[in-house]
């Protein structure tokens, strides 16, 4: 392959040193990520006779257009930048998790006197403990609903003194043990919460031995409601415990089993998670951009990245083949858990073979149902695109349709929300949300608040088509394209607006709009007073009403940011010799008014445009 000038110029420096090599195309999208022992060695590789390359790794390579790298001290310092910078960028051509938000975890927060437990997507080194990731948020909450019968925790944001005077209603209906009020002493909580989190780790032996023990004292004591309580707990607990696989004995090594299933550039991993002999739960991920790569690759990309993301790290995997890098990631697995040695073993017989086959039957069986489960989601779009371009008579299907909505509180803050559906499922990334000035247009006025929304729209259609040839542009998605059909929340009076604002700019006959009126889902059409319904079961409908619900809360949850940062900017602007300069730059540099109320005068006084007098007059203000 001819390998251009500036690429020749590269490859003629690369250090033969560890580190990251990252891949561009032209648009200056990061589309590869690697590491390599020798980034010398290892990029040069690509460049040579592409017949020993596979086609992914043909068509990454015609792709690349500029090369960077960052040299690092050791092997292990190159896998651990690899994988941050692969969930940061997620390139198209490495491996990756699909769906890749942040997977719930239950999040205990062992470091307050009476921890509570919650549900979170990002792990905060704060003292807590972390159970997870799980792929199902309901799945999660499922689990806590069942396990707060058997450990009432707290939920409430009470100051625990032991010296209210009446507890929740919770305490009434046994989902709290009340420590509000002094029915459970701390160190009775938090041996309650130790052994939640025991029981979640799925070393649930001590808690009933010790639970048949108190449940015996309470009764030689005649303290029998409590020995009731302590018997009903136990009762809870071993029901659970009883319904888990036990695989092993106790005594055997915590483990997590692996196993795959691939098809059509797609693998999912099924993961068995074995805690004190016992199979105590499962979960499947999905890795996407894995055609033409082997299956121990895939695999080793899999460990990289779900360890990365987990709470907890067991004493052992057991793997369906071996893995690449399988000592430098075993070297990275061991510092994750604190120095304990980590085995990465692919087992070929007994017990633990047979454990890794049926987690890949598993593999198989959810990635052939989630595939019928997409096809059928398709089937549902394709059918919605089809009977929208029916019932508006469409000249095609609406393949890009936008929709448009504005949020205010009595006039303030006002926000418009423009939210795009492509192929009939939402392209968040295309969505974009407009400040309006309502001292400009007269508050309240959501009417000219929407023309002024979509005059601004496409307004910036216009420009990019003006300046798309220029050296050097790059048209924003949002507005460089005309969506094959707009959607007004709202009815007759904000569909004329939008119709003026086409016409203004030459669109009328090109972009097709209606308005959806809120009480009856009729659907307005331009100089038309007779709306449509369409049929209350209809895929059509679904989508609009998908479409209408996804702009309003897009619009409600940009206003409310916006109305909150406002107020907060309002606390500022009554103090004196702080104005809108001062105001802004103190909001940049600290992030919110508790950072600004905890900073001390020397913090404040730093702050570019301020003072000593000014940082003075703040704290005497917000104290």
């Amino acid at each position: 392959m001819e390998i251009s000038e500036k690429l020749q110029g590269i490859l003629a420096t690369l250090p033969i040193k560890p580190g990251c090599y990252i891949y561009r195309n032209t648009e200056g999208t990061i589309i590869y990520v690697g590491k390599a022992i020798s980034l010398k060695n290892r990029v040069r590789s690509y460049f040579h006779s592409d017949t020993s390359h596979d086609a992914k790794t043909r068509r990454l390579v015609r792709e690349i257009v500029d090369i960077e790298w960052i040299v690092v001290g050791s092997e292990l310092e190159a896998l651990i930048l690899e994988m941050n910078l692969i969930k940061k960028h997620r390139p198209k051509y490495n491996i990756r998790l699909k769906d890749d938000k942040r997977y719930p975890y239950i999040k205990v927060h062992w470091n307050e006197p009476f921890p509570k437990v919650t549900v979170t997507r990002q792990m905060v080194e704060d003292g807590s403990r972390y159970f997870g990731p799980y792929t199902s948020a309901w799945a999660v909450y499922q689990t806590l609903e069942a396990l707060r019968r058997i450990f009432p925790y707290l939920t409430c944001d009470r100051e625990i003194t032991g010296l209210d005077k009446r507890a929740c209603l919770y305490f009434d209906i046994k989902l709290c043990i009340a420590p509000c009020i002094g029915a459970a002493s701390q160190e009775g909580y938090r041996q309650m919460i130790s052994d939640f989190m025991d029981f979640l780790g799925g070393h649930s032996e001590d808690i009933v031995t010790r639970l048949e023990t108190e449940m015996q004292k309470a009764s030689e004591e005649m303290r029998f409601e409590k020995a009731a309580a302590l018997r009903d707990q136990l009762k809870a607990v071993v029901s659970i415990i009883e319904r888990q696989k036990i695989v092993f004995a106790s005594d055997y090594l915590d483990s997590d089993v692996l196993a795959m299933a691939r098809s059509d550039g797609e693998a999912c991993v099924q993961i068995f998670f074995i805690r004190g002999g016992k199979l105590i739960g499962r979960e499947y991920f999905i890795l996407e951009g894995t055609e033409d790569t082997a299956d121990k690759e895939v695999i080793t990309e899999f460990v990289k990245q779900f360890y990365t993301e987990a709470a907890n790290i067991p004493e052992q995997l057991l793997l369906p083949e071996e893995i690449e890098e399988a000592k430098i990631i075993g070297q990275w697995l061991r510092s994750k858990r604190g120095g304990e040695k980590v085995e990465l073993f692919v087992p070929k017989e007994g017990q633990p073979h047979e454990l890794v086959k049926m987690a890949a039957e598993n593999a198989s069986e959810t990635l052939q149902a989630l595939r019928t489960q997409w096809q059928a989601d398709a089937h549902k779009q394709e059918q919605a695109l089809g009977e929208l371009q029916s019932a508006l008579k469409l000249s095609a299907p609406p393949n890009r349709i936008e929709c448009y909505d504005v949020s205010h509180t009595q006039g303030v803050a006002t926000v418009g929300a423009m939210i795009v559906f492509e192929q009939g499922v939402p392209a968040k990334g295309l969505y974009r949300k407009f400040n309006i000035d309502s001292t400009s247009i007269g508050a309240p006025d959501d009417f000219a608040s929407m023309e002024e929304m979509l005059t601004r729209r496409f307004r910036r259609w216009k420009g990019s088509q003006e300046t798309e040839s220029g050296p050097g542009s790059k048209p924003d998605a949002s507005f460089s394209f005309l969506p094959d059909l707009i959607i007004i929340d709202g009815g007759k009076g904000q569909l004329s607006r939008v119709v003026k604002v086409l016409e203004q700019f030459e669109l009328f006959d090109k972009v097709p709009v209606v308005g959806l009126a809120k009480q009856e889902e009729e659907i307005f059409f331009p100089h038309n007073s007779q709306p449509l319904l369409l049929p209350r079961h209809s895929q059509g409908l679904y989508l609009v009403q998908r479409i209408r619900d996804e702009a309003h809360r897009y619009g409600i949850t940009a206003h409310r940011a916006r109305r909150s940062k406002q107020g907060l900017a309002s606390q500022l602007d009554s103090i004196p010799n702080i104005g809108p300069a001062r105001r802004k730059a103190l909001l940049k540099h600290f992030g919110s008014m508790d950072k600004i109320r905890e900073a001390s005068i020397n913090e404040l006084a730093a702050v570019k445009g301020m003072n000593e007098n000014a940082a003075e007059s703040i704290k005497a203000h917000l104290e």
